[in-house]
């Protein structure tokens, strides 16, 4: 595998980090994941301008982000991966210092690591549905912010593979927030409901993505809170995110929604995200 590191494309087998890289030290850095379709980047510019905001939230000065697209589809090349499915991985750290709880000097380059690698879509989730599990947001209230630091996403991922999910689904102050890699949507009576845009969620591209297909298609939204005593209500529940595509769900935890397929709401989205990635 061909990787992008600190200005130079090389194998993945000759990076080396330093370990006072403060990513490693700290988990000072912010990521991103973008989806290749056939060659063709999805939604790249939206992803580097939350790219930007996270850098700006956290006082990196990171590179100029304009070259990391000519650096995307070069890994593309590089990987002979033009044709197919893709995802693009870029990671910005504050950089390489001594160990203090401080920022280092400003002047400090950024370390900046990138790969492109194949991606095996979740076909037969897609089709038939998934299960997810509900646990406690244990997580700091700036999850808007898109940083390398994920332990309790991570933790909570575990939990959710032990239960047999596909995905951990947070509940703060007794409404559903959203998942440890995606965003959530239920539907009601033909309504798309999903927690609002603050501090409490990630502001996924999908999501995004969700909300302008269903204004094109005249599906009513309402950014507001579900409460979890509300979801067994639902005619439907999804998960949305950039290798999650929007993902159905028929079970939470020991319960079905609804008759336990996907319904009309999600596979109207669903087919319209896919004209919109193949058009």
């Amino acid at each position: 595998m061909i990787v992008y590191f600190n200005d130079r494309f090389m194998p993945k087998e000759d990076v080396r980090i330093s370990p006072d890289d403060r990513g490693f030290v700290f988990g000072d850095g912010v990521y991103e994941v973008v989806r290749a379709y056939e060659g063709r980047l999805f939604r790249m510019e939206s992803h580097l301008r939350r790219m930007a905001r996270s850098l700006r939230e956290l006082r990196i000065r990171g590179p100029d982000l304009d070259q990391i697209e000519d650096v995307a589809q070069e890994l593309l090349r590089r990987n002979e991966l033009e044709h197919g499915d893709a995802k693009l991985y870029v990671q910005i750290t504050r950089g390489v210092a001594p160990r203090r709880h401080t920022f280092p000097d400003p002047a400090t380059p950024p370390t900046v690591y990138a790969t492109a690698s194949p991606f095996q879509p979740y076909h037969e989730q897609w089709e038939r549905g998934v299960k997810i599990t509900l646990m406690p947001d244990i997580r700091w209230a700036r999850c808007d912010i898109k940083a390398v630091a994920l332990l309790p996403n991570l933790l909570a991922s575990q939990q959710a593979k032990e239960r047999g999910a596909y995905e951990a689904v947070f509940v703060r102050d007794g409404a559903i927030t959203e998942g440890s890699h995606t965003n959530f949507c239920a539907v009601f009576g033909g309504e798309l409901v999903t927690y609002p845009k603050c501090h409490y969620i990630l502001a996924g591209i999908m999501r995004e993505v969700v909300l302008e297909l269903c204004a094109e298609l005249g599906i009513p939204v309402r950014e507001s809170p579900v409460l979890e005593g509300e979801l067994r209500d639902a005619d439907e529940l999804m998960v949305t995110g950039t290798t999650s595509e929007v993902m159905p769900v028929v079970q939470v935890d020991g319960w079905t929604v609804g008759d336990g397929k996907p319904g009309p709401v999600t596979r109207k989205l669903q087919r319209a995200f896919r004209e919109l990635t193949q058009g």
